[in-house]
């Protein structure tokens, strides 16, 4: 029986990936569902309700779609980016009440979020939560959506989660944090990414972290790559295999490339597959001790679908194809990590691929053992690798590769963040110190 998943997204960051997630979701669901049925892995993030917003029983095993609704809660504190979602072509994949803002913001400041605006509508946002759990039959995991960076998604995002282990301890809590970039250009980003760390630490179960330098980078990467390939072709032949419009924006690819690591990441639960693989058994495989729950991911194949969604099934990307040996060595490659950090230069504990389309699985071991004679493992786990493979594959692409690690390069992360916090600190406290000195 198909268990089902809440995701929360709190933050501007947050709802803009989650939304961006949704979309590709239903465009998926709509290529491999010719028949519009609403079958039972769909329920796991979806619900099919009849016009009074009631569910529609499947008595048979599946049933026709009528309205599709997410198993979603959106919040943030200031109303922009929540009207712009319910007014835009996916706002009606949203129950309207399970919407909270506010108006002012956070001020980029976690204090103001976790200790203003989480108090202020806690019972608002546990009755909705409490709510979207009374829908599910077998609730699986909390899975959160936010950004370290800014005061809503870093301090109401680890309110919220401090909450939900209190009130829902049974239930996995998996978190899907952006770091902040070290031009960020928020000033208290620093001071922000290290308190919503604290609070990650002690009330999640696992924590897949993405970085936006590492974003960045993988987007200028695909870029690059695209302009060499538009050279290598003439312009009739452009034309022809034209596909939708680019993201015009640097952010939007990168919430495309963040969105993307989601869809491969919960495709087993929301399509049949001969190996699937759902989170709470990523976090029960990569998490040996219940604090050492910081994992590392790479995506290749499907990051060359950073465009808009794409209309009418047509590629957008045909040329950018990579066989699995590619796929393979591009996973474990610095080039195509999620966080910024070298994986080979460090300690594996545990590692999950997780493989998507026209994949055999001699091919799967074959390059298991290739690539593994590369990698160092902890003494206690040599063989720590998990595989999942789902048939269906990614938009646009035969196949796709999402490697999830658990290894110590994570603490290169942290380093970096603490030497941030530490030069802002620092700083800080010099101009109070020269405050100080002036009044005297």
């Amino acid at each position: 029986m198909p268990r089902e998943l809440i995701t929360l997204q709190v933050g501007q960051c947050g709802n803009q990936i989650g939304c961006k997630f949704w979309d590709l979701a239903l465009h998926e669901h709509a290529a491999n569902n010719a028949q519009a049925t609403f079958q039972p892995s769909m329920s796991t993030f979806f619900r099919n309700v009849d016009a009074g917003g009631r569910d529609v029983g499947m008595p048979t095993g599946t049933a026709p779609i009528q309205f599709l609704k997410a198993r979603a809660l959106l919040v943030d504190m200031e109303q922009g980016v929540l009207d712009q979602v319910m007014k835009g072509h996916i706002g009606e994949l949203f129950d309207g009440r399970q919407l909270i803002s506010d108006v002012s913001g956070a001020g980029n400041n976690w204090a103001r979020g976790f200790c203003h605006y989480g108090p202020k509508y806690h019972d608002t946002i546990m009755e909705k939560v409490r709510h979207a759990v009374e829908q599910c039959d077998s609730l699986q995991c909390f899975m959160l959506i936010h950004s370290l960076g800014g005061g809503t998604g870093s301090g109401v995002g680890t309110y919220v989660l401090q909450h939900l282990q209190d009130e829902f301890p049974n239930v996995y809590r998996f978190v899907t944090p952006v770091f902040p970039s070290e031009d960020d250009d928020v000033v208290t980003s620093p001071y922000n990414s290290i308190l919503s760390l604290a609070q990650l630490i002690d009330h999640a179960d696992c924590v897949l972290p993405l970085c936006n330098d590492a974003l960045s980078e993988i987007c200028a990467k695909v870029s690059t790559e695209e302009d060499k390939c538009r050279r290598s072709f003439s312009a009739s032949a452009a034309q022809k295999s034209a596909g939708p419009q680019e993201v015009g924006k640097p952010w939007e690819r990168m919430n495309m490339l963040a969105a993307q690591l989601l869809l491969d990441l919960t495709c087993s639960m929301r399509f049949e597959g001969p190996l699937n693989v759902d989170l709470n058994e990523v976090t029960m495989n990569m998490v040996p001790y219940p604090r050492m729950h910081f994992l590392i991911s790479s995506l290749t194949g499907s990051i060359m679908n950073l465009r808009d969604t794409p209309a009418g099934g047509q590629p957008a990307s045909h040329y950018y194809l990579r066989n699995m040996s590619q796929l393979f060595s591009d996973a474990f490659s610095r080039d195509y990590q999620l966080i910024t950090a070298d994986p080979k230069q460090d300690l594996y504990l545990a590692s999950a691929l997780l493989l998507r389309g026209d994949v055999d699985m001699a091919d799967i071991r074959q390059n298991l053992a290739r690539v593994q004679r590369g990698l160092r493992f902890v003494r206690w786990n040599p063989e720590g690798w998990k595989v999942g493979h789902c048939a269906v594959p990614p938009l646009n692409q035969p196949r796709s590769l999402l490697c999830i690690a658990n290894n110590c390069c994570i603490a290169d992360t942290f380093t970096e963040l603490r030497a941030r916090f530490m030069r802002l600190y620092k700083y800080q406290t010099s101009v109070v110190e020269r405050g100080h000195a002036e009044r005297r």
